[in-house]
């Protein structure tokens, strides 16, 4: 307690993670974040007509929800499905797909080749799941989420996958025979089996950064953006926050990694994270009349010519966020600040999503109620092979002995919700043992 505090930057689960973790043990901290409330990427929404909505679609499990404290306000979620659309045909995962002759025998022949070292991201799918379902299906929904060509893109987008194709069915051989949907590639932190399943909590995601949250709200500060963050002998000092400078023993900073590297005075260490760049989202959330409208909860769409390349029915798998006998649909636009997409109004990419559908949902002009659309500049971070040295570099270090850089745009990583869980307990503990050793005094 003879320390300055630790300095917390944005109250997303990242940040609330490791500010409950600190107060826990005993740890003096303050936390910062720039708008008027905590959850950030994780916020949840219900609008007047009883639609439920997060900022995107969001899966959380049992474990996660016991492990925060939440698992009584949580709802089983008893089915979970993604489908694909490949030349007009509508195909499961992954059964559908590996049922498919020039899709299953270019994988088997890939494996049988062997695999050399990829250098980029079309040759590494290519080698894992054969030219067919690569050219086809993976590398067009990478190239659609990421806004750039698979050849300029590092082989590390593939860590993004985490279950093996034999695992995988697995998994979801078990999601049937229990009757809960088992998650497959949501955590690379700990193990997907079949005792862990996919739930739901009231109210939306954002219910667990506020029970992350209401231990620490005297902690605390709203609409208080950190402006500087400097660096002395390599080692955070002082943060500069809403004009204000105060002295801190470290930094947990869940800032996207281009704008941490500008906050930083004092030391050039994070100086090439700066040229790291994200891919933004707009998800335009349709409301409907009818329900059923996709086959599955998720529909990839590869190669569509629409603007789209993902529609996800969430009342396919959590019927109660939606009022009885209507529906939302989800639909995932790549765009980036100032382009086409992002300039239209609420209503034009609502008219959009609903002319570009009619072909594939036919009548769905007539079931339309409107939209509610939410946008964000930093939904993906894209693993560019020009930067992939300095990407390594940051999951190693940011450079600075007492700066963290956490979270999903913290990591610059594809990580889900419950990875940002147990990754942050973990870097928030070595952080602890780190201030137990140096013991910094408070300065006179």
């Amino acid at each position: 307690m003879n320390q300055p505090p630790v300095a917390i930057i944005g109250a997303g689960i990242a940040g609330l993670t490791a500010a409950h973790y600190l107060r826990q043990q005993g740890v003096p901290f303050v936390l910062f974040e720039a708008s008027k409330q905590v959850a950030g990427m994780a916020a949840s929404f219900k609008d007047p007509d009883g639609f439920s909505y997060d900022f995107g679609a969001h899966f959380i499990t049992n474990r996660l929800a016991a492990a925060i404290g939440v698992e009584s306000k949580c709802r089983d979620v008893a089915y979970y499905g993604e489908s694909v659309l490949v030349n007009g045909g509508t195909y499961s995962y992954p059964f559908g797909l590996m049922a498919v002759p020039r899709y299953l025998a270019s994988a088997v022949k890939s494996k049988l080749a062997g695999a050399g070292e990829a250098p980029t991201a079309r040759a590494w799918f290519r080698q894992v799941y054969g030219w067919a379902l690569a050219d086809e299906v993976a590398l067009p929904l990478v190239e659609a989420w990421s806004g750039a060509p698979a050849d300029l893109l590092s082989p590390a987008v593939g860590n993004k996958v985490s279950n093996s194709i034999p695992y995988t069915l697995y998994l979801k051989a078990m999601s049937r025979m229990k009757g809960v949907a088992v998650p497959c590639g949501y955590s690379h932190e700990m193990p997907e089996i079949a005792k862990v399943w996919h739930v739901y909590p009231e109210g939306g995601v954002a219910t667990l950064c506020h029970k992350l949250g209401e231990p620490v709200l005297d902690a605390i500060r709203m609409e208080s953006p950190v402006e500087q963050i400097y660096v002395e002998n390599g080692r955070a000092v002082a943060v500069k926050a809403a004009g204000v400078e105060r002295r801190v023993s470290a930094v947990i900073s869940t800032a996207p990694v281009p704008v941490l590297g500008k906050m930083v005075n004092g030391t050039s260490a994070l100086v090439p994270f700066t040229r790291f760049r994200y891919r933004g989202m707009i998800f335009v959330n349709l409301r409907l009349e009818g329900r059923g409208y996709l086959c599955d909860t998720v529909l990839w769409t590869p190669r569509n010519g629409r603007s789209y390349f993902r529609l996800t029915e969430t009342m396919q798998s959590m019927p109660w966020l939606a009022p009885e006998g209507k529906t939302l649909l989800t639909v995932d636009i790549g765009a980036q600040p100032g382009d086409e997409h992002w300039k239209m109004s609420d209503e034009e990419l609502g008219a959009l999503c609903i002319r570009q559908l009619d072909d594939l949902l036919p009548g769905i002009t007539s079931k339309y109620l409107g939209c509610r659309v939410l946008r964000t500049a930093t939904a993906y971070p894209v693993f560019l092979n020009e930067y992939e040295a300095d990407r390594q570099a940051l999951a190693r270090s940011t450079g600075v002995e007492n700066l963290l850089s956490i979270g999903r745009h913290g990591e610059f990583a594809h990580i889900l919700m419950e990875d940002i869980y147990w990754r942050t307990l973990a870097k928030t503990r070595g952080l602890v043992q780190w201030l137990a050793a140096v013991r910094t005094p408070i300065a006179a």
